[in-house]
């Protein structure tokens, strides 16, 4: 059975990408709303509450003249504020405390049956997440958008040969805390990661954009010192197994267009558009 936050993220997000669609139109707040099912002022609250910001703010986030705008004038600000500071708006930067840690053939040789992984199921803005952890640290993190079991076996799928049990540990609720935009209850995260020498590296920095920053796969390419690299970059991108922690929501096109996403573009956006909100609309 869905939650209330599960029903609500989902009028959110349907209203998020109807005012994308539509944004040509200039649909007003009364459209948006009917398109949900809700009145206008319950829409409104409901928006402003989860956002942050007005629902028209918030579209402004998601526009290619804002992303154009992040990626030529402010990357670097960002970035360079980020660096002298290890602050970017409110939240710190992602590799100021998450630290991935390669597994070794041996932990998962053989489908993982090396492994003892926890995991759990957790609400976030943007639907519920499972997250499984290693006595190492997170190994999976994904959004559960069909029933729980379904999301456990994807969670198999990847080890299907380690030992499971049902259980929120220390390492999974350090890691959820991300959500609450509180970090200084935040400890160090660590990430024990199955993964080839390349994709650890895309996803070292990717950790290196900063909330509310956004790059490109051959911004990414060109990190790495490989510029010839975008199209490995993208598979690296979209083969990233912890979502939101490592953030690959904010790797989106040359042309400023959000792009495809693991879990959803409409997913993508919202996260995207959120995460401005936070950062911006100080």
């Amino acid at each position: 059975m869905e939650t209330q936050n599960e029903i609500d993220y989902k009028r959110i997000a349907e209203a998020i990408d109807f005012l994308k669609l539509n944004y040509k139109n200039q649909p007003t707040l009364d459209d948006a709303a009917a398109h949900v099912n809700l009145s206008p002022f319950h829409f409104q609250r409901m928006f402003k509450d989860w956002a942050g910001v007005t629902p028209k703010q918030f579209l402004q986030y998601l526009s290619i003249e804002h992303a154009k705008t992040i990626l030529k004038d402010k990357q670097a600000s960002l970035f360079d504020t980020a660096y002298e500071t290890g602050l970017s708006g409110t939240g710190r930067l992602h590799d100021l405390f998450i630290k991935i840690e390669g597994m070794t053939p041996g932990e998962y040789k053989n489908g993982g049956e090396q492994l003892h992984i926890n995991y759990s199921f957790a609400e976030s803005p943007f639907g519920t997440i499972i997250v499984a952890s290693t006595a190492k640290g997170i190994c999976h993190m994904a959004f559960a958008d069909e029933d729980y079991d379904t999301a456990f076996e994807n969670l198999q799928h990847h080890f299907p040969n380690a030992t499971y049990t049902h259980l929120l540990d220390i390492i999974q609720q350090n890691a959820i805390f991300i959500f609450t935009q509180d970090w200084s209850k935040l400890n160090e995260v660590k990430l024990h990661l199955k993964g080839t020498a390349f994709q650890v590296k895309v996803w070292e920095t990717l950790l290196k954009i900063p909330m509310g920053g956004l790059n490109t796969y051959s911004g990414i390419a060109a990190q790495l010192d490989n510029p010839n690299a975008s199209r490995a970059v993208g598979s690296a991108v979209g083969d990233n197994p912890v979502a939101f922690l490592i953030p690959c929501h904010r790797v989106i096109k040359a042309t400023g267009e959000t792009g495809q996403y693991h879990w959803g573009s409409q997913r993508k956006s919202a996260i995207i558009g959120w995460e401005a909100s936070k950062t911006f609309a100080q």
